[in-house]
C-alpha cells in the first residue's frame, strides 16, 4: 500500500511533467492541453492536501499547526497565480512566462514539503498502524470530488475579514461548491490525449 507521502510525491512528479510538456513545446494546442491538465491536477492536489493532509499534520505533529498554516498560506498564493494562468490562452505571449513564475513558487513549496514536512509526518505516522495508507486512500478518493480550477476567493463575500486565520479550510470547503461547474466546463476543454 502507498503512503500518503507516496501519493503526494507522485502528484508532484506529474505536475513537473505537465510543466515540462508546456514549456518545451511551441505548439499552442499542445500547450493548451497540458496547461488544462496542469491546472486540473494542481487545483485538486492543493485542496486535497488542505482537507486531508494538513488536518492530519495538526493531529499527529507537535508543530503540525504551524506547518499546516504555513502550507495553507503558500497554497493561497499558488491558487492566486494559478487563477491568472488558467484564464490565459496558450497563444498569449505571457502564457509560458506566467506558468514559469507560478512553477517557481510551486517548486519551492514542493521542495519544502518533500524535504521537511513529509519526512517528519511519515516518522510520526510510523507508530500509527496503517494511518498513512488510509490517508493516502482518502487523499486519492477526495481528489475525485474537488474543483478542477482555482478559486482562491471562493466564499470571500460570505466570510468575515479575519476568518481565514480562524478557519483556514473555509476557502477549500466553499470551493467544493464550484466542483460541478468546473467538471461541466471541463467537457469543453482540451486535454492531452492518452
Amino acid at each position: 500500500m502507498s503512503t500518503v507521502s507516496d501519493v503526494i510525491i507522485h502528484d508532484h512528479k506529474e505536475l513537473k511533467d505537465y510543466f515540462n510538456e508546456i514549456v518545451n513545446s511551441t505548439d499552442h494546442d499542445h500547450q493548451a492541453r497540458y496547461g488544462n491538465q496542469f491546472v486540473w491536477e494542481l487545483a485538486r492536489h492543493s485542496i486535497a492536501e488542505e482537507l486531508i493532509v494538513y488536518p492530519a499534520f495538526e493531529k499527529y505533529l507537535p508543530e503540525g499547526k504551524t506547518m499546516a498554516e504555513s502550507d495553507r498560506k503558500q497554497h493561497h498564493q499558488l491558487k492566486e497565480h494559478l487563477k491568472e494562468f488558467q484564464n490565459m490562452k496558450a497563444s498569449h505571449p505571457e502564457y509560458v512566462p506566467k506558468l514559469k513564475s507560478l512553477y517557481t513558487l510551486l517548486e519551492q513549496h514542493i521542495a519544502e514539503e518533500e524535504r521537511d514536512d513529509l519526512p517528519k509526518f511519515e516518522k510520526a505516522l510510523s507508530n500509527e498502524d496503517g494511518v498513512s495508507a488510509k490517508l493516502a486512500a482518502n487523499f486519492q478518493r477526495t481528489k475525485k470530488f474537488l474543483p478542477t480550477r482555482s478559486h482562491p476567493s471562493a466564499g470571500e463575500a460570505l466570510k468575515p475579514k479575519l476568518m481565514y486565520n480562524q478557519n483556514p479550510a473555509f476557502e477549500s470547503a466553499m470551493g467544493l461548491l464550484a466542483a460541478p461547474i468546473d467538471k461541466l466546463a471541463d467537457m469543453f476543454r482540451k486535454f492531452p490525449v492518452k
